[in-house]
């Protein structure tokens, strides 16, 4: 299986270049078998794209940009679901390829994070023998204490979902805020591509002529 990247050669956007160079540098530092196929130069290679990123995956303009990610006739997505699929450490999921022997598919930071969830586990572990030594001390005498524990317990998980609720609201503004920037890039990237087909029908029509 050999994925395929889109990219736009000649494109005048700072940005569409940064995201290409983005996506072929990691998939070389992977040793990931790939072809870069160009929408510039190629008016077959734009078609075979534009035909073959999925309706409810392109813009509104129903023109997708580049880089665009295949995986043989598979679509896999754009940048933006190859950077969060890169961010997630599941690019391997992403290109739909099985991760190599000795994949760093999950890297140091994530197993960092499954220590510390481990030390959470082992803390909540002893909370938990401690309540149970609380509640035989109490089976001797009082059952408020366990009581007061529990209520304790609830206070803490409503105040745990009220902050992840704030955390939503703070990060749906900031993907609206981003959406309208990549709006804006997008419709930028567009204009770009629609002179560079411009430049490329006239060339075609001087060499028409001349002929």
């Amino acid at each position: 299986m050999v994925i395929k990247v889109f990219l736009a050669s000649s494109s005048g956007s700072t940005a569409i270049k940064k995201k290409q160079q983005d996506v072929v540098g990691f998939l070389e530092a992977l040793k990931v078998d790939y072809t870069q196929l160009d929408i510039a130069c190629n008016e077959e290679n734009r078609m075979w794209m534009r035909q073959n990123v999925p309706v409810e995956k392109k813009p509104a303009n129903g023109i997708p940009l580049p880089p665009q990610i295949f995986n043989e006739e598979s679509y896999c997505g754009d940048y933006e679901t190859f950077f969060d699929a890169k961010e997630d450490n599941m690019v391997y999921d992403f290109l739909r390829l099985p991760p190599p022997p000795g994949s760093k598919e999950v890297p140091v930071e994530e197993r960092n994070g499954n220590a510390h969830g481990e030390e959470e586990q082992a803390a909540e572990e002893e909370d938990g023998e401690e309540v149970v030594g609380g509640e035989e001390e109490v089976a001797e005498g009082d059952d408020e204490v366990t009581e007061g524990e529990k209520a304790l317990g609830d206070e803490e998980e409503e105040t745990m979902e009220e902050t992840d609720e704030v955390t939503e609201d703070t990060q749906a503004r900031e993907e609206e805020g981003e959406g309208q920037e990549e709006e804006d890039l997008q419709s930028q990237e567009e204009e770009e591509l629609r002179q560079l087909e411009e430049e490329e029908e006239a060339e075609v029509q001087e060499e028409e002529e001349a002929e």
